[in-house]
């Protein structure tokens, strides 16, 4: 068992942490050895302290005719960690709007206008396939598991300057239904990855299930910690904290005692 350090990456509106990357734009190479290649998964902590630009990210399909051969899509998922009071996300646009009315609004600068915007709180978890028009607002902390992708265009920035990318932004949109954003549900499942919050009172085990690959590594990101502590192959026994993260072999056991909230993270 491995417990990962963060990468940190200042941005304009805060900044994020990358705690689970084989990624070569933020590569943990003690990461990267111990899942003996790329890991298909890239998880972060966000920091909003500002509302961040509203993107859109290609799906699978798009990534590869639009950047090349060997890109992937990045589909996505926010749990709230904190929120302030009446912070915001963007889920999504209006329906009812081509891509022409979408262009027009970009270059006029009123595309929040077009937007759905969605309060959130502590403990919310938003799923945001590829495709999906989104934003972070400000006052906001986040987990985000995502695959292993940093391709991003940037359709709208609030009057900030940098660089829209409208026309790749346009292209990849989708326009299907969302799920609601609402309280975790204990257990969430999607075509890359599936999450499952565990409530640990007094103690918890687990084996991880024999497997091979890179995608066999599981993840376990403490998401609360009281006084609990973890135990495992490789790992002498660590004081939990919260936003703590512990990559996992197959075949080795986990334990920990104590009162925790786990989210454990499975690749596919």
């Amino acid at each position: 068992m491995l417990k990962l350090s963060s990468i940190k990456s200042d941005k304009i509106w805060g900044y994020e942490l990358w705690i689970a990357s084989t990624h070569p734009n933020g590569c943990q190479d003690d990461f990267k050895t111990f899942c003996g290649g790329e890991y298909p998964l890239l998880v972060k902590v966000i920091q909003a302290d500002d509302t961040l630009s509203i993107q859109v990210h290609p799906d699978d399909d798009w990534a590869v005719k639009l950047e090349g051969e060997g890109n992937r899509g990045k589909t996505e998922c926010w749990y709230v960690l904190d929120a302030k009071p009446g912070a915001k996300i963007v889920y999504g646009i209006k329906e009812g709007f081509s891509n022409d009315v979408l262009a027009k609004a970009i270059t006029d600068n009123n595309l929040e206008d077009y937007l759905d915007m969605v309060e959130v709180k502590k403990g919310d978890f938003i799923f945001i396939p590829a495709g999906t028009v989104h934003a972070i607002g400000a006052g906001l902390r986040l987990m985000e598991v995502q695959q292993s992708c940093d391709l991003t265009y940037r359709l709208y920035d609030w009057g900030r300057g940098r660089e829209v990318h409208i026309e790749k932004g346009l292209a990849v949109i989708k326009r299907e239904e969302m799920i609601p954003v609402a309280p975790f549900p204990k257990t969430f499942d999607c075509k890359y990855f599936n999450m499952q919050e565990i409530d640990v009172k007094g103690g918890w085990s687990m084996i991880c299930p024999s497997g091979n690959g890179p995608e066999a590594v599981q993840l376990l990101y403490v998401l609360e910690a009281g006084a609990a502590v973890i135990r495992g192959e490789g790992l002498n026994q660590t004081k939990l904290c919260a936003e703590d993260i512990f990559a996992v072999k197959p075949g080795e056991k986990v334990t920990i005692e104590g009162n925790a909230k786990i989210m454990r993270i499975i690749a596919k």
